[in-house]
Protein backbone atom coordinates (compact mmCIF):
# COMPACT_ATOMS: atom_id res chain seq x y z
CA UNK A 1 0.00 0.00 0.00
CA UNK A 2 0.88 3.47 -0.28
CA UNK A 3 1.80 6.23 2.00
CA UNK A 4 -1.22 7.78 0.56
CA UNK A 5 -3.40 4.45 1.18
CA UNK A 6 -2.12 4.21 4.73
CA UNK A 7 -3.38 7.27 5.99
CA UNK A 8 -6.77 6.71 4.00
CA UNK A 9 -6.99 2.89 5.51
CA UNK A 10 -5.72 4.26 9.24
CA UNK A 11 -8.78 7.20 9.17
CA UNK A 12 -11.10 5.13 8.64
CA UNK A 13 -10.24 2.57 10.86
CA UNK A 14 -10.30 5.17 14.16
CA UNK A 15 -13.18 6.42 12.12
CA UNK A 16 -14.74 2.88 13.26
CA UNK A 17 -13.17 2.54 16.27
CA UNK A 18 -13.87 5.84 17.87
CA UNK A 19 -17.34 5.16 16.81
CA UNK A 20 -17.49 1.81 18.84
CA UNK A 21 -16.38 4.00 21.77
CA UNK A 22 -18.86 6.05 21.53
CA UNK A 23 -21.95 3.73 20.70
CA UNK A 24 -20.79 1.98 23.86
CA UNK A 25 -20.78 5.25 26.09
CA UNK A 26 -24.14 5.96 25.05
CA UNK A 27 -25.65 2.63 25.57
CA UNK A 28 -24.23 2.38 28.81
CA UNK A 29 -26.13 5.49 29.41
CA UNK A 30 -29.12 3.94 28.29
CA UNK A 31 -29.37 6.12 25.31
CA UNK A 32 -29.22 3.63 22.92
CA UNK A 33 -31.56 0.59 23.35
CA UNK A 34 -31.02 -2.97 21.24
CA UNK A 35 -27.77 -4.47 20.16
CA UNK A 36 -24.17 -2.72 20.09
CA UNK A 37 -22.24 -4.83 18.22
CA UNK A 38 -18.84 -3.76 18.42
CA UNK A 39 -15.61 -4.47 15.65
CA UNK A 40 -13.17 -3.49 17.98
CA UNK A 41 -9.92 -5.84 16.55
CA UNK A 42 -11.50 -6.40 13.06
CA UNK A 43 -10.82 -2.58 11.85
CA UNK A 44 -8.55 -3.65 9.12
CA UNK A 45 -10.44 -6.73 7.83
CA UNK A 46 -13.87 -4.13 6.72
CA UNK A 47 -11.74 -0.72 6.10
CA UNK A 48 -9.02 -3.20 3.84
CA UNK A 49 -11.71 -5.27 2.10
CA UNK A 50 -13.53 -2.66 1.06
CA UNK A 51 -10.81 -0.06 0.04
CA UNK A 52 -9.83 -2.75 -2.55
CA UNK A 53 -13.43 -2.25 -3.97
CA UNK A 54 -14.08 0.76 -7.11
CA UNK A 55 -17.18 2.42 -7.70
CA UNK A 56 -20.04 0.60 -8.57
CA UNK A 57 -19.14 -2.62 -6.85
CA UNK A 58 -21.23 -3.59 -4.24
CA UNK A 59 -21.01 -4.64 -0.27
CA UNK A 60 -23.39 -6.59 2.06
CA UNK A 61 -21.66 -5.80 5.23
CA UNK A 62 -22.29 -7.52 8.59
CA UNK A 63 -23.25 -5.95 11.88
CA UNK A 64 -19.98 -5.81 12.90
CA UNK A 65 -18.47 -3.66 9.31
CA UNK A 66 -18.85 0.25 10.32
CA UNK A 67 -15.36 0.16 8.76
CA UNK A 68 -16.32 -0.79 5.35
CA UNK A 69 -19.60 1.40 5.55
CA UNK A 70 -17.50 4.60 6.14
CA UNK A 71 -15.09 3.98 3.53
CA UNK A 72 -18.01 3.34 1.17
CA UNK A 73 -18.99 7.14 2.21
CA UNK A 74 -21.63 7.09 5.49
CA UNK A 75 -20.57 9.18 7.65
CA UNK A 76 -20.65 9.47 11.22
CA UNK A 77 -23.53 12.00 11.05
CA UNK A 78 -25.33 9.63 9.25
CA UNK A 79 -24.90 6.33 11.15
CA UNK A 80 -25.13 8.08 14.57
CA UNK A 81 -28.38 9.52 13.57
CA UNK A 82 -29.85 5.78 13.10
CA UNK A 83 -28.18 4.37 15.67
CA UNK A 84 -30.10 7.07 18.04
CA UNK A 85 -33.64 6.32 16.55
CA UNK A 86 -33.51 10.23 15.73
CA UNK A 87 -35.27 12.06 12.97
CA UNK A 88 -33.51 11.45 9.54
CA UNK A 89 -32.75 8.37 10.44
CA UNK A 90 -32.19 5.77 7.27
CA UNK A 91 -34.22 3.31 8.75
CA UNK A 92 -37.18 5.50 10.22
CA UNK A 93 -36.01 5.16 13.72
CA UNK A 94 -37.48 0.87 12.89
CA UNK A 95 -33.96 -0.05 13.80
CA UNK A 96 -30.95 0.98 15.41
CA UNK A 97 -27.89 -1.57 14.19
CA UNK A 98 -26.69 -2.20 10.25
CA UNK A 99 -29.94 -3.05 8.78
CA UNK A 100 -29.91 -0.34 6.17
CA UNK A 101 -29.01 0.19 2.53
CA UNK A 102 -27.48 3.02 0.62
CA UNK A 103 -27.77 1.45 -3.12
CA UNK A 104 -26.37 5.25 -4.24
CA UNK A 105 -23.14 4.45 -2.71
CA UNK A 106 -23.12 0.41 -3.21
CA UNK A 107 -24.67 -0.81 0.42
CA UNK A 108 -26.82 -3.44 0.66
CA UNK A 109 -27.71 -3.95 4.65
CA UNK A 110 -27.89 -7.31 6.44
CA UNK A 111 -29.94 -9.62 7.23
CA UNK A 112 -30.20 -10.75 10.82
CA UNK A 113 -30.57 -14.48 9.55
CA UNK A 114 -26.69 -13.95 8.23
CA UNK A 115 -26.21 -16.49 6.04
CA UNK A 116 -29.57 -15.79 3.88
CA UNK A 117 -27.77 -12.65 2.94
CA UNK A 118 -24.87 -14.88 0.71
CA UNK A 119 -27.60 -15.87 -1.71
CA UNK A 120 -28.76 -12.60 -1.85
CA UNK A 121 -25.47 -11.33 -2.95
CA UNK A 122 -24.73 -14.16 -5.24
CA UNK A 123 -27.76 -13.22 -6.75
CA UNK A 124 -26.89 -9.61 -7.15
CA UNK A 125 -23.35 -11.04 -8.65
CA UNK A 126 -25.19 -12.77 -11.44
CA UNK A 127 -27.23 -9.44 -12.08
CA UNK A 128 -24.04 -7.68 -12.70
CA UNK A 129 -22.65 -10.54 -14.52
CA UNK A 130 -25.93 -10.54 -16.96
CA UNK A 131 -25.55 -6.93 -17.63
CA UNK A 132 -21.94 -7.23 -18.62
CA UNK A 133 -20.61 -5.09 -16.10
CA UNK A 134 -17.15 -5.33 -14.33
CA UNK A 135 -18.85 -4.68 -11.58
CA UNK A 136 -17.61 -6.74 -7.82
CA UNK A 137 -19.73 -7.99 -5.02
CA UNK A 138 -18.12 -8.15 -1.59
CA UNK A 139 -19.80 -9.87 1.01
CA UNK A 140 -19.23 -10.68 4.74
CA UNK A 141 -19.97 -13.67 6.82
CA UNK A 142 -18.86 -14.57 10.30
CA UNK A 143 -17.45 -17.67 11.36
CA UNK A 144 -20.62 -19.10 12.55
CA UNK A 145 -22.76 -17.85 9.81
CA UNK A 146 -20.54 -19.47 7.33
CA UNK A 147 -21.81 -22.58 8.78
CA UNK A 148 -25.18 -21.97 7.77
CA UNK A 149 -26.82 -23.65 4.77
CA UNK A 150 -28.32 -21.08 2.85
CA UNK A 151 -23.95 -20.14 2.51
CA UNK A 152 -23.19 -23.31 0.73
CA UNK A 153 -25.91 -22.80 -1.47
CA UNK A 154 -24.99 -19.43 -2.40
CA UNK A 155 -21.30 -20.56 -2.68
CA UNK A 156 -22.13 -23.73 -4.84
CA UNK A 157 -24.31 -21.01 -7.35
CA UNK A 158 -21.27 -18.66 -7.46
CA UNK A 159 -18.68 -21.17 -8.18
CA UNK A 160 -20.40 -22.80 -10.89
CA UNK A 161 -21.61 -19.67 -12.54
CA UNK A 162 -18.18 -18.04 -12.15
CA UNK A 163 -19.48 -14.82 -10.35
CA UNK A 164 -17.61 -11.78 -10.00
CA UNK A 165 -18.48 -12.31 -6.05
CA UNK A 166 -16.21 -12.39 -3.18
CA UNK A 167 -16.92 -14.03 0.46
CA UNK A 168 -15.00 -12.55 3.04
CA UNK A 169 -14.97 -15.26 5.90
CA UNK A 170 -14.33 -12.89 9.59
CA UNK A 171 -12.97 -15.68 11.60
CA UNK A 172 -12.89 -14.26 15.15
CA UNK A 173 -12.59 -16.85 17.24
CA UNK A 174 -16.38 -17.32 18.83
CA UNK A 175 -19.82 -17.16 17.29
CA UNK A 176 -21.50 -15.95 20.03
CA UNK A 177 -20.03 -18.20 22.70
CA UNK A 178 -19.01 -20.84 20.50
CA UNK A 179 -15.64 -21.63 20.23
CA UNK A 180 -14.69 -22.25 16.32
CA UNK A 181 -13.16 -25.07 17.61
CA UNK A 182 -16.54 -26.87 18.28
CA UNK A 183 -18.24 -26.01 15.04
CA UNK A 184 -15.36 -26.43 12.34
CA UNK A 185 -13.82 -29.58 11.58
CA UNK A 186 -11.28 -28.71 8.38
CA UNK A 187 -8.05 -26.98 9.73
CA UNK A 188 -9.72 -23.64 8.56
CA UNK A 189 -12.36 -21.91 6.80
CA UNK A 190 -10.44 -21.42 3.37
CA UNK A 191 -10.18 -24.70 2.39
CA UNK A 192 -13.84 -25.22 1.93
CA UNK A 193 -13.29 -23.06 -1.48
CA UNK A 194 -11.86 -26.17 -2.94
CA UNK A 195 -15.21 -27.93 -2.95
CA UNK A 196 -16.80 -24.83 -4.80
CA UNK A 197 -14.15 -24.64 -7.07
CA UNK A 198 -12.81 -21.15 -6.53
CA UNK A 199 -9.75 -20.00 -4.43
CA UNK A 200 -9.59 -20.04 -0.80
CA UNK A 201 -7.10 -17.89 1.24
CA UNK A 202 -6.46 -17.05 5.02
CA UNK A 203 -4.76 -14.15 5.98
CA UNK A 204 -4.40 -11.88 9.63
CA UNK A 205 -6.82 -10.06 9.81
CA UNK A 206 -5.37 -7.31 11.81
CA UNK A 207 -2.69 -6.48 9.10
CA UNK A 208 -4.49 -3.88 6.94
CA UNK A 209 -1.75 -4.64 4.08
CA UNK A 210 -2.57 -8.50 4.30
CA UNK A 211 -6.30 -7.98 4.24
CA UNK A 212 -5.79 -5.25 1.27
CA UNK A 213 -3.46 -7.73 -1.19
CA UNK A 214 -5.67 -10.22 -0.49
CA UNK A 215 -9.27 -8.50 -1.81
CA UNK A 216 -7.24 -6.81 -4.24
CA UNK A 217 -6.08 -9.93 -6.13
CA UNK A 218 -9.64 -11.36 -5.93
CA UNK A 219 -11.24 -8.21 -7.62
CA UNK A 220 -8.78 -8.54 -9.99
CA UNK A 221 -9.99 -11.96 -10.51
CA UNK A 222 -13.44 -11.27 -10.41
CA UNK A 223 -13.24 -8.20 -12.85
CA UNK A 224 -12.06 -10.57 -15.52
CA UNK A 225 -14.48 -12.79 -15.74
CA UNK A 226 -12.49 -15.79 -14.13
CA UNK A 227 -14.66 -16.29 -10.88
CA UNK A 228 -15.94 -16.02 -7.36
CA UNK A 229 -13.10 -15.75 -4.30
CA UNK A 230 -13.29 -16.78 -0.90
CA UNK A 231 -11.38 -14.98 1.95
CA UNK A 232 -10.67 -16.22 5.48
CA UNK A 233 -10.02 -13.24 7.32
CA UNK A 234 -8.20 -14.55 11.32
CA UNK A 235 -8.91 -11.42 14.09
CA UNK A 236 -10.27 -11.29 17.22
CA UNK A 237 -13.68 -10.01 18.42
CA UNK A 238 -12.59 -8.23 21.67
CA UNK A 239 -15.65 -7.34 22.75
CA UNK A 240 -18.39 -9.52 23.65
CA UNK A 241 -20.88 -10.72 20.97
CA UNK A 242 -22.51 -7.24 21.65
CA UNK A 243 -22.87 -4.80 24.97
CA UNK A 244 -25.09 -7.03 26.62
CA UNK A 245 -23.11 -10.11 26.52
CA UNK A 246 -20.48 -10.20 29.58
CA UNK A 247 -17.72 -12.27 27.47
CA UNK A 248 -17.03 -13.91 30.64
CA UNK A 249 -16.35 -17.41 28.06
CA UNK A 250 -13.18 -16.04 26.34
CA UNK A 251 -9.93 -16.97 28.56
CA UNK A 252 -8.11 -14.07 29.45
CA UNK A 253 -4.83 -15.30 28.27
CA UNK A 254 -6.57 -15.49 24.47
CA UNK A 255 -7.71 -11.75 25.00
CA UNK A 256 -4.53 -10.91 26.34
CA UNK A 257 -2.63 -12.27 23.39
CA UNK A 258 -4.86 -11.17 20.29
CA UNK A 259 -4.47 -7.80 22.16
CA UNK A 260 -0.80 -7.40 21.38
CA UNK A 261 -2.10 -7.57 17.78
CA UNK A 262 -4.30 -4.71 18.07
CA UNK A 263 -4.98 -3.61 14.20
CA UNK A 264 -4.70 0.17 15.10
CA UNK A 265 -1.33 -0.47 17.00
CA UNK A 266 0.08 -2.25 14.12
CA UNK A 267 -1.21 0.13 11.42
CA UNK A 268 0.38 3.15 12.89
CA UNK A 269 3.56 1.44 13.44
CA UNK A 270 3.55 0.46 9.99
CA UNK A 271 3.29 4.14 9.29
CA UNK A 272 6.08 5.13 11.26
CA UNK A 273 8.09 2.12 9.89
CA UNK A 274 7.25 4.01 6.06
CA UNK A 275 8.57 7.19 7.84
CA UNK A 276 5.23 8.97 7.29
CA UNK A 277 5.18 12.31 9.02
CA UNK A 278 4.03 12.16 12.87
CA UNK A 279 2.58 15.31 12.62
CA UNK A 280 0.10 13.66 9.82
CA UNK A 281 -0.97 10.73 11.81
CA UNK A 282 -1.39 13.03 15.36
CA UNK A 283 -3.97 15.34 12.88
CA UNK A 284 -5.70 12.20 11.16
CA UNK A 285 -6.62 11.28 15.35
CA UNK A 286 -7.42 14.43 16.11
CA UNK A 287 -9.98 14.96 13.36
CA UNK A 288 -11.41 11.84 13.65
CA UNK A 289 -12.06 12.23 17.34
CA UNK A 290 -13.65 15.42 16.36
CA UNK A 291 -15.83 14.12 13.59
CA UNK A 292 -16.98 11.37 15.84
CA UNK A 293 -17.69 13.62 18.93
CA UNK A 294 -19.38 16.01 16.22
CA UNK A 295 -21.66 13.84 14.97
CA UNK A 296 -22.50 12.38 18.30
CA UNK A 297 -23.83 15.89 19.64
CA UNK A 298 -25.45 16.44 16.26
CA UNK A 299 -27.70 13.28 16.37
CA UNK A 300 -28.39 14.10 20.26
CA UNK A 301 -29.72 17.03 19.00
CA UNK A 302 -32.31 15.94 16.60
CA UNK A 303 -35.61 15.12 17.94
CA UNK A 304 -36.57 11.55 18.17
CA UNK A 305 -38.16 10.10 14.97
CA UNK A 306 -42.34 9.71 15.12
CA UNK A 307 -43.52 6.97 17.17
CA UNK A 308 -46.08 6.33 14.05
CA UNK A 309 -43.28 5.84 11.48
CA UNK A 310 -43.76 1.67 13.40
CA UNK A 311 -46.97 1.75 11.75
CA UNK A 312 -45.81 2.51 8.02
CA UNK A 313 -44.99 0.22 5.22
CA UNK A 314 -45.82 -2.77 7.09
CA UNK A 315 -48.44 -5.65 6.22
CA UNK A 316 -51.61 -5.35 7.59
CA UNK A 317 -54.61 -8.28 7.43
Amino acid sequence: MTNEQLLFAYRHMLLAREFDNALINLYRQSKIVGGVYAQMGNEATSVGTAMALGDGDIIFPMHRDNGAHFVRGMTPREMAVNFLFREGSMTRGTDGTGHFAAPDRGIYGNVSHLGAMVPVAAGAALAQQMKGTKNVVLNYIGDGGASVGEVHEGLTMAGVMKLPFILIIENNQFAYSTPVRKQLAAENFAKRADGYGMPGVKVDGTDIEAVYDATDKAVKRARAGIGASLIESVTMRMRGHAEHDPFDYVPKDLLAEWGKKDPIAKIEALMKKRKLPSKDIASAKTKVEQEIAEAIEYALSKPGVDPKEAFRNVFVR
